[in-house]
């Protein structure tokens, strides 16, 4: 009797745990839930979380796996791609998948009405996408011009179902979205219907759901991982991290120096509603890189980061050996030179202050997110450092909605503090910066041609290195793109940070990399270790 009684409390016990639920923070409100048209971190880490991939770059490994595709030949030159597709996969909605599926998933992305930065990565050529069906498994994706690393580009690229509308996506991936709420969170829930099994024959994922919590703070984000109210922060704050490995935290990873970028540009576009004096200015190389020799990149390491960072030369982080230009090296800290180089166009300082020719003292704006910490004492050095040649900056904090309307529709702005985002190492997914023609050309969007010879040649060389298959041709030709960003200044890059995270001890199989999404990259096999369950006797 003691036995049974000692069972049912048992079952009891285990019947009211509660569902093994992931939290966290996404920094900022998801600018779009359309896997074609992500352009922002809060966006991708849901298209991550939610999309089914041909193939995936392993985050550890860095190696290439297969997915969706079951294998891959990658013909023509690295023109066409020849994809066998996993077979019995079906949709979260439970709608079959096959190979009609990607084909619509391929037509959308290459529609250059569009717009797709994602899309862009392929865009080696005018012209439209060959697409060859031989049964429900088998695909042939033909590209109007070889496309480099091709096979590696695939793990951008949710495929959607040729079912699917706009409003109710169906996905493929280990998490569908169950709930949005706007400015609070975005519930994802477990697929069902995922394919994937671990080598037990288990079902993955292993938890139930992922609660995003819409979290611009972060000494909140910090405050709610301490009382455990979320289990991860993928990328944590120097300060941060310092303040919790002070308290002995064994929850804190340092993985080295990683991939992104800080950077800040300023607004070259024609149709700003800017003073035409600002105008000459921001398209001066000279006065862009006076700015940049006046900004002292150690400090900014230094202090800002805590040592957590490397001054920055250009795009391409260190820490990607192969794509490096290291010939390259960060613009050297030197108000003297910084002043010659503006006198030299024109300016002139007296009294403390910088005047250009016509006699208006240069003074300019710079925006950037408000709840960044980092980037609002980043803004704030460099305000410092601008003062020593006479220039008066004056610092915007707006919620990123805001940031991104000003950046991308209204140009109402005079230069934007930000960071960029690297997920892969190859530079085919840095092309919707070079690309004149592309929304995400940042200095100045949508060009129907280059305005300026230099950002021609980026283009020739950019869509030179994303068609050749020679990796040393491909990267001399990138080395020059990253030699003409640094003698041309169109974005100032200022540091590449290490990748900081922070993971609760109660999350098992975490292992926090370099490359994006540092610590959920595994998500599928990520549990919650639950309480040992005890019988009252």
């Amino acid at each position: 009797m003691k036995r049974a009684t000692a069972l049912v409390m048992w079952i009891g016990i285990a019947s009211v745990l509660p569902a093994e639920e992931l939290r966290m923070c996404l920094r900022s409100e998801p600018k779009t839930f359309d896997p074609m048209l992500v352009d922002d971190e809060s966006s991708e880490a849901v298209r991550y979380l939610t999309g089914g991939v041909l193939m995936r770059v392993n985050r550890l490994t860095q190696q290439l796996e297969g997915e969706l595709a079951v294998s891959w030949r990658v013909r023509e030159g690295g023109r066409a791609i020849e994809l066998r597709l996993r077979e019995g996969v079906v949709f979260s909605d439970g709608t079959p998948f096959s190979s009609e599926d990607i084909a619509f998933t391929f037509r959308r992305l290459m529609d250059p009405a569009l717009h797709s930065p994602t899309g862009d990565s392929f865009r080696s050529a005018d012209g439209a996408i060959g697409i060859v069906v031989d049964g429900p498994s088998k695909i042939t994706l033909r590209f109007p011009a070889p496309v480099a690393g091709l096979d590696r580009l695939l793990d951008q690229v949710a495929i959607e179902s040729v079912h699917s509308t706009l409003k109710e996506r169906a996905v493929l991936g280990p998490f569908a979205i169950k709930e949005y709420k706007a400015g609070s969170y975005v519930l994802l829930e477990r697929n069902a219907h995922y394919w994937k099994r671990d080598p037990g024959g288990r079902a993955l994922p292993y938890l139930d759901s992922i609660r995003l919590d819409i979290q611009q703070n972060r000494e909140i984000e910090l405050l709610r991982f301490e009382r455990g109210e979320i289990q991860m922060i993928n990328t944590l704050d120097p300060e941060h991290f310092d303040q919790l490995a002070a308290k002995g935290s064994n929850a804190v990873h340092d993985a080295g120096p990683g991939m992104d970028a800080e950077f800040f540009w300023f607004n070259q576009v024609a149709a700003a509603p800017i003073p035409a004096y600002k105008k000459a200015w921001f398209r001066s190389t000279e006065f862009r890189k006076a700015i940049s020799g006046a900004i002292n990149r150690d400090d900014l390491s230094r202090i800002v980061y805590r040592g957590h960072a490397t001054p920055a030369g250009g795009p391409v982080s260190p820490a990607n050996r192969f794509w490096f230009n290291a010939a390259l090296k960060p613009d050297a800290y030197d108000p003297p030179a910084a002043l010659a180089k503006l006198q030299h166009a024109g300016f002139r300082f007296s009294g403390g202050v910088l005047r250009d020719s016509e006699g208006h003292a240069v003074e300019f704006s710079i925006m950037t997110n408000s709840g960044n910490r980092a980037r609002e004492r980043t803004a704030a050095l460099i305000e410092q450092d601008l003062q020593k040649i006479g220039v008066k900056l004056n610092i915007a904090t707006l919620d990123f909605p805001s940031v991104l309307e000003r950046m991308s529709r209204t140009f109402d702005y005079d230069a934007c503090l930000l960071g960029l985002v690297n997920v892969d190492l190859d530079p085919n997914m840095q092309m919707p910066v070079w690309l004149s023609s592309s929304e995400m050309h940042q200095w100045n969007p949508k060009e129907t041609k280059p305005e300026t010879a230099w950002e021609a040649e980026i283009d020739k060389l950019i869509r030179l290195q994303a068609s050749e298959m020679d990796p040393r041709k491909r990267k001399a030709a990138f080395d020059r793109v990253q030699q003409i960003v640094h003698e041309q200044a169109p974005i100032i890059y200022l540091v590449h940070k290490n990748a900081l995270s922070a993971v609760s001890p109660s999350v098992r199989n975490a292992q926090p990399v370099v490359l994006r999404p540092q610590t959920f990259w595994n998500v599928e096999t990520l549990e919650i270790a639950k309480p040992a369950l005890r019988s009252s006797r």
